[in-house]
């Protein structure tokens, strides 16, 4: 069987799909990936010998360049993404039996159209539960399309969700969908979720609470099991004294006039610890020559968590597993999206803290610090860390190729 994992945005958009590719290669599947042509996706893929196809520019540019996504500037970012896939997506697709798509909306809606157009089986799946509509969470806003600050109702607004999603994407769809004889959508959200969408989340940390409209499938996260061994610098500085508290934002650019390394490291040491600084997309770096500090790039996370007294990051799905398998306390800094929510989920847990807002300063780092290095909030996080699976991927890959088989015809004899 052949499958193709088709999606656009950052890492966390990105690593899941390897983990699941693996699984997937695991049970005799012929698996590629359309994704981004940034380095360390192409290096990540790699990696794990599963073919890379470029779609579209870099998604750290992207994520960089100006201005920053707005009402203005979105619908045409978004024709970009849509044409982009018809091209490559349709290339990929050719042969394969099933298509996955998942990151930012544009992109998976013109992924699903290019399934519907070679008539092969297609899924969305989401690594967060916010972009799927529920009577009991609201739905994210888009840049420059706030909710009218009086309307609190969930339903209505998820109705005002999908107005800005056709708003802001439709026109793009639908003239791709024209060029390649397909009819128009008229509800793009709707067409991308579909009836039954998967939502690849571990359920202690990502609770899904039912709802009549949606037949969703919670697999558990899909983590890609890393092997690496971390380098050995870093080996020594962390058996040079105690367990260091981890600062690093991942993908997030950290557009701010506050130094936020500087603010970590005063906050870190303000707590008697020393700091391991991860560079990211923010381009963190050391602040002088003390012994107490240590930088590092890409990194074995799974490993590293494990050996921190916590972790300090901006909430991505991906990084808030990581650290809540490892057991490590956190301080969630969100930065967009998706991330209060995991930052308040964090909080809810009782395995770290939440901080307010996406700038830390001294004080309120500190405070949240004090917060995660409690010796109960250790405890707790130590305990929840045994409840989460690790198991998300192969469950999905067992569950994708079972439906493959149920639909494809038997082979005569």
């Amino acid at each position: 069987m052949r499958v193709l994992l088709s999606t656009y945005g950052s890492r966390g958009d990105v690593e899941p799909l390897v983990g699941f590719a693996v699984a997937l290669r695991g049970l005799g599947a012929e698996v590629r990936v359309c994704a981004p042509p940034d380095e360390e996706f192409a290096e990540l893929l790699a990696g794990v010998g599963v073919p890379l196809v470029p779609v579209g520019r870099s998604a750290r540019a992207l994520t960089a360049a100006a201005p920053p996504p707005s009402a203005a500037n979105l619908p045409q970012r978004a024709a970009e993404l849509i044409a982009g896939q018809f091209e490559a997506v349709t290339a990929a697709a050719e042969g394969c039996d099933a298509l996955v798509a998942t990151g930012v909306m544009p992109a998976a809606a013109g992924a699903r159209s290019v399934a519907e157009k070679l008539g092969i089986r297609s899924v969305s799946v989401t690594f967060q539960q916010l972009t799927l509509p529920s009577p009991h969470h609201p739905p994210l806003a888009y840049p420059g399309r706030p909710f009218p600050p009086e309307v609190t109702d969930n339903r209505v607004l998820w109705d005002l969700d999908a107005q800005s999603i056709d708003a802001l994407f439709g026109e793009a769809l639908n003239t791709n969908r024209a060029s390649v004889g397909l009819p128009p959508v008229d509800n793009v959200r709707d067409y991308v979720i579909g009836g039954q969408p998967w939502l690849a989340t571990d359920p202690i940390l990502d609770p899904w609470q039912e709802t009549p409209d949606l037949d969703v499938v919670q697999t558990g996260a899909w983590i890609l099991p890393d092997e690496r061994p971390l380098p050995a610098e870093l080996v020594a500085f962390l058996d040079a004294g105690a367990p260091p508290v981890y600062v690093g934002f991942g993908s997030m650019p950290m557009h701010t006039s506050t130094d936020v390394a500087q603010v970590a490291i005063e906050a870190i040491r303000a707590q008697g610890r020393r700091a391991l600084v991860r560079r990211g997309w923010a381009d963190l770096a050391l602040i002088d020559n003390r012994d107490d500090c240590f930088v590092v790039g890409e990194i074995n996370q799974q490993a590293l968590f494990g050996r921190v007294a916590a972790v300090v990051h901006h909430g991505g799905a991906g990084t808030t597993t990581t650290a809540t398998r490892a057991g490590a306390p956190q301080v969630v800094v969100p930065q967009a999206t998706d991330q209060p929510y995991w930052a308040g989920r964090v909080a809810d847990l009782g395995i770290g803290a939440a901080h307010a807002g996406p700038t830390p300063t001294f004080e309120s780092l500190s405070a949240a610090l004090s917060t995660a290095l409690a010796p109960e909030t250790r405890a707790r996080a130590t305990a929840v860390a045994g409840e989460i699976r690790s198991d998300g991927a192969t469950v999905a890959a067992k569950l994708l190729l079972d439906e493959i088989s149920r639909e494809k015809p038997p082979v005569s004899a």
